[in-house]
């Protein structure tokens, strides 16, 4: 399952600019428990092991002029079928597609992008 964008998809989110501020929807599930890639066992649930990484990226998210517009545990399927198969959801802000492209290639974030990694089970990310 993805937790990380193809070269492909990063291409078509450059050649779909449109300039201006963009909107990142997140469709989150995590791992029954966190799965660090350095074998670490931390006790952690995959959604505490997101939430580590989530309480260090605002600030970064924030320092590139974006902000979390809205984030929340995902409760029921209302329209669809099968079953909701989403823990959470997300919509960040960024003033720009360079802004986000810039943010997630810095070092600050890839330092923090281990927790990403160990509590996502899949994760759908859509520009709008």
């Amino acid at each position: 399952m993805a937790t990380q964008p193809r070269r492909e998809q990063i291409a078509a989110l450059l050649a779909n600019d449109k300039g201006g501020p963009i909107r990142m929807v997140n469709l989150l599930k995590f791992r029954e428990f966190a799965k660090y890639s350095d074998g670490t066992d931390t006790g952690l649930s995959g959604a505490e092991a997101y939430q580590r990484y989530a309480a260090e990226v605002v600030p970064i998210i924030s320092k590139t002029g974006g902000e979390v517009v809205f984030s929340g545990q995902a409760n029921t399927l209302v329209i669809g079928d099968g079953e909701l198969e989403w823990d959470m959801v997300s919509i960040v802000e960024y003033p720009s597609v360079a802004a986000f492209i810039g943010m997630t290639s810095s070092d600050e974030y890839q330092k923090i992008h281990v927790h990403r990694d160990a509590g996502l089970e899949h994760q759908l990310l859509v520009e709008c």
